[in-house]
């Protein structure tokens, strides 16, 4: 669906596209495919049919096809197959997705012994959101503990993610990351049935000053990915570095807090934000937002650069129908637009399910996958979900 103009029936044809796109062949591709009924857990190295192609088994897409469909389950309907797929994951992960100290791992085998150490504190991060949906989900007590142990981790642990992993020699060029508090925000809502209001506003108060007074550039409006511990730039390739989807995703974090806290300036600043980055990011020649830029123009250190990625085009639909939700303002649905057209039309797979997630510059599939380690049961889902909700909510 090619989208022309603006009107109601423009959202009332959306809100089906992503309806059924969602319940009808992204969900149904992760059902039929990637249960492990021998060992537990899950498969996500698919090629395009759906075949496994790797049987390794990855923390962070572990984690989030718990989460998947447990918020499903949550928040859309209680179908009992959508339940049992979380909890397939779920008890899965409960026996070997975590160290002695209670550190989540990065990959196991197929058998769930351990393969990568704990080395950042983003698989903690998905495991608190998974089983804190799966405990709302099931009633599992014991998945709340899960969750809240994962989330003490990811707050005693985000001064230093990697920990004794981090390859970085101490003191010579000290930063801090974006994914961080860009990560804790989004994650502190989820958790928020199982956290005091005073602590939960707290943390949110801490992420918004992080990510739009730091990591936010008040000039251009881009975010910046890495900054030096007092919030100044750094003129090297991590200081540099642009990542147009992250910044993205970050903005719609900060308007669905404001939208919670009913802060207009809040939503209208990430609104500014998504819409500079946009700018910058878009690819004017072929079309499509670039995984990675230089802030200053310079060739990006990362070879993948120009690539154009399912999650990044995903979450920027997000943003824009939450930010034309809550502001009205026609720059979010002119993007909103362009980004559909070229997102819709390129990654999606209407033959066999799911979408690819990996495109050149010129647009064209550049790996045939369905899932593999980065790639899982979660972007696609997630977008689909939110994005049906904003149209719903407008039609």
């Amino acid at each position: 669906m090619l989208i022309e103009r603006l009107s109601t029936q423009d959202f009332k044809a959306l809100t089906e596209l992503y309806r059924s796109t969602l319940l009808e062949t992204v969900l149904p591709f992760w059902q039929k495919h990637s249960i492990d009924h021998e060992y537990g857990g899950y498969y996500t190295c698919l090629d395009t049919q759906g075949q496994v192609y790797d049987t390794d088994k990855f923390i962070w897409l572990q984690n989030r096809q718990v989460w998947t469909f447990s918020m499903l389950y949550n928040r859309l309907e209680q179908r009992s197959n959508w339940l049992e797929m979380a909890q397939h994951g779920a008890d899965f992960l409960a026996q070997y997705g975590r160290d002695d100290g209670g550190n989540w791992y990065f990959s196991l085998d197929r058998q769930g012994r351990p393969l990568v150490q704990p080395y950042n504190i983003f698989s903690d991060c998905f495991a608190a959101m998974a089983f804190s949906q799966y405990a709302q989900a099931s009633g599992d007590h014991a998945a709340k503990d899960i969750a809240i142990q994962a989330y003490n981790n990811v707050l005693r642990r985000q001064d230093n993610p990697k920990g004794q992993y981090n390859k970085a020699y101490p003191g010579t060029r000290p930063m801090r990351s974006l994914a961080v508090p860009m990560i804790l925000a989004n994650l502190t809502l989820e958790m928020d049935w199982l956290l005091p209001t005073d602590h939960l506003d707290q943390v949110l108060d801490q992420t918004i000053y992080a990510v739009m007074e730091e990591f936010l550039d008040a000039e251009s409006a881009l975010v910046y990915e890495h900054i030096a511990l007092n919030g100044s730039p750094l003129d090297c390739f991590e200081g540099r570095l642009l990542n147009p989807g992250h910044g993205l995703e970050a903005m719609w974090f900060m308007m669905d807090i404001g939208q919670r806290r009913q802060d207009t300036a809040l939503i209208n600043r990430a609104v500014d934000s998504a819409i500079a980055i946009l700018e910058k990011g878009w690819d004017r020649e072929y079309g499509g937002i670039f995984y990675f830029l230089d802030r200053k123009g310079h060739p990006p250190q990362q070879l993948e650069w120009s690539q154009k990625l399912w999650w990044v085009h995903l979450e920027t639909l997000v943003a824009l129908l939450l930010g034309y939700r809550l502001t009205q303002r026609d720059d979010c649905w002119q993007w909103y637009r362009t980004v559909h057209n070229y997102t819709w039309s390129r990654f999606n797979d209407p033959d066999h399910g799911e979408w690819f997630g990996y495109l050149n510059r010129q647009g064209d599939v550049l790996l045939p996958l369905k899932g593999g380690k980065w790639k899982g049961c979660f972007h696609v889902p997630r977008a689909l979900y939110l994005c049906w909700q904003h149209c719903q909510a407008m039609g």
